[in-house]
């Protein structure tokens, strides 16, 4: 796909989260995500990231915490969560068709982030709120793909797997078999152990076995 094809669907996503998002009550914005430590609140400032933290503001945040990328986006994080729920819903959607291209993933980063952190804070709540199947054929593509962002995929994780979407003509990789719907496939590419229990093969072992490895 044409990077402005990728900003297109990540406008798309943006909208339908703080769609999402401007309906819920003070329980569904309180709750926890499969983000460890984060709230829905935490979620919704974290999406404002790439659009309202210049890179001056990230650079200087990441000094200080001496490079570490996860405390950095932790620190920048809670910074963004100060403002009101009406406050970063409203930047939401104001930025949503920001096209923003992070060093080292390009477009396809936010785009990932939007389709990843959406079921984040969905699959807890136990709703069904997600984006099109296609997004996530899409996304798959790219998290096994070998320019995948080791933050979202590191090194060695789908070795050995072929990953089946059950819901869609795609496949990937060779080795012991993970088949299941493409959201659950690319959230457990991406790491979220939940996922893995909407998966079956063998590879379901193997791939639970290396995330809790680096939990």
């Amino acid at each position: 796909m044409t990077d402005d094809e990728i900003y297109a669907l990540t406008t798309t996503n943006r909208r339908k989260i703080a769609a999402l998002l401007d309906g819920f009550d003070d329980d569904q914005w309180a709750a926890l995500t499969l983000c460890p430590g984060w709230t829905v609140h935490h979620m919704a400032a974290h999406f404002l990231q790439p659009m309202v933290v210049g890179f001056g503001q990230f650079l200087r945040a990441a000094f200080r915490h001496r490079g570490d990328t996860d405390k950095t986006v932790a620190h920048v994080t809670e910074r963004l969560a100060r403002k009101s729920r009406a406050d970063l819903i409203a930047l939401l959607d104001k930025h949503a068709g920001d096209r923003v291209s992070p060093t080292r993933v390009g477009p396809m980063g936010p785009f990932a982030e939007t389709c990843i952190h959406l079921r984040d804070i969905a699959r807890p709540l136990g709703l069904d709120a997600d984006v099109p199947d296609e997004h996530w054929l899409i996304l798959l593509d790219y998290l096994t793909s070998s320019s995948v962002a080791p933050a979202l995929v590191p090194a060695g994780r789908l070795d050995g797997l072929a990953l089946l979407a059950a819901d869609g003509d795609w496949q990937s990789g060779v080795g012991e078999e993970l088949r299941g719907p493409a959201e659950a496939l690319a959230m457990g590419a991406a790491g979220r152990v939940v996922a893995l229990d909407d998966l079956t093969g063998n590879g379901v072992t193997m791939l639970r076995r290396r995330l809790a490895a680096t939990e």
